[in-house]
């Protein structure tokens, strides 16, 4: 990555450029009118940068009647836009003063995106602005994020190269006695090189992650607090989960699944490494997770339920005596995949009770893997796009295979 590359408009509040973010905006107003609502105030810094490119400490308010949005920003106080968009501020309650100048009436009823606003924060909100009703909007954000714009399939896509390339260096950066941490360091130092952001952006107050999960052996079946598809115990309490210090040793699995966030867009990528003889019960592990993905993106077009999906994972390994396995072995996540984007768990969801629906634009990580005891983590990731029919487009390439370790 070259500092070219690094580089974008310090003063712009709008990186998208005009025509992106009309067509996010316009999605949003779209499921806005759905759901009853007129008013939005956005201020979780995911939601911030799907609407402009960009993090700032601040809100975005959003009309369904009003062509553009409006900007109040705390932090950086720097940042224009299009004339009489931009308002600087010291605190939320300037907010109803400024709109209302504008002779905006919010009407007593505003959406904010409960799932990430603190009791606190909705309460001053609705002492500033005298409201009545408080819509929720995080579900209607969570809709709109799903279906990401060519835009954003782009992004997706560069992410997904960029992981592939650092996954296909993995076996190089092994040295004989090495413990997993040790492994994934080295792992992380070549992601970092090639130009990965770091940040591992997780919703939820109850999910936690630092660059991403390197198993291996009976570390595996270590069961995790987080709604992670493998857990692990970690290397302290206070975040357990992933690697644990575990000497990598001859016929021991190695799950490999860091951090794929190149763009601001996260790719997930799962793949399997190994010193030494592969045990004939870890190939067929990973052989089956192969299948269940290609049969699995076989499935993906618009209109398929998510529900399907996860039966079709479940009923695959049923058949092939894998399901006491299916997902872990202690503890079982509950789903086989999720989607993915400037988050890592985005809509859909591949669960047995997900209401979901697919629709084009959706992208999805699937990853259907087994616990095996006296072996550990086996199976894949990939991330992939659903288009207008099937199959979807597999954007993270790196070989499928077992990996030798050099």
């Amino acid at each position: 990555m070259t500092m070219e590359q690094t580089k974008y408009d310090i003063y712009a509040i709008n990186l998208l450029g005009d025509e992106e973010q009309r067509i996010r905006i316009e999605r949003l107003k779209k499921l806005m009118k759905t759901a009853g609502i007129r008013h939005a105030l956005v201020r979780d810094n995911a939601d911030i940068y799907y609407l402009t490119g960009r993090v700032f400490r601040g809100f975005v308010y959003i009309d369904v009647e009003i062509d553009y949005p409006r900007y109040f920003v705390r932090q950086p106080n720097h940042l224009v836009g299009k004339p009489g968009t931009v308002c600087n501020i010291r605190k939320p309650e300037q907010i109803p003063v400024l709109l209302a100048d504008e002779g905006i009436d919010v009407g007593g009823a505003l959406a904010l995106e409960l799932s990430a606003t603190s009791y606190r924060d909705v309460q001053r909100l609705v002492a500033a602005f005298g409201l009545s009703e408080v819509q929720d909007l995080s579900p209607v954000m969570r809709a709109a994020r799903a279906v990401k714009t060519a835009g954003e399939q782009e992004k997706l896509r560069l992410s997904g190269v960029r992981q592939s390339l650092v996954y296909s260096r993995i076996p190089h950066l092994y040295r004989e006695g090495m413990t997993d941490i040790e492994l994934q360091v080295e792992i992380e130092r070549a992601s970092r090189l090639e130009g990965c952001l770091g940040q591992f952006r997780v919703a939820g107050d109850d999910m936690e992650l630092f660059m991403g999960n390197v198993l291996t052996g009976e570390n595996a079946d270590a069961p995790s607090p987080y709604d992670f598809a493998m857990g692990g115990r970690g290397l302290d309490p206070s975040l357990p989960v992933g690697a644990d210090g575990t000497v990598i040793r001859p016929g021991m699995p190695v799950m490999v699944d860091v951090n794929g966030n190149y763009t601001g867009y996260m790719t997930d990528m799962t793949r399997m490494y190994i010193a030494g003889e592969i045990p004939d019960i870890v190939i067929r592990a990973n052989r089956l997770s192969i299948d269940i993905c290609n049969a699995l993106a076989a499935m993906m077009q618009p209109g398929t339920q998510a529900s399907q999906l996860y039966e079709k994972a479940l009923a695959m390994a049923t058949e092939a005596g894998m399901a006491e396995y299916f997902m872990g072995h202690r503890s079982h996540a509950g789903f086989v995949g999720h989607g993915v984007g400037i988050e890592v768990n985005e809509a859909p969801v591949l669960a047995p009770r997900s209401r979901d629906i697919l629709e084009a634009g959706n992208v999805i990580a699937v990853e259907p893997k087994f616990v095996i005891p006296g072996h550990g983590a086996i199976g894949i990731e990939n991330t992939y796009i659903v288009k207008d029919s099937a199959p979807a487009e597999c954007i993270t390439n790196a070989s499928t295979d077992i990996t030798l370790l050099d």
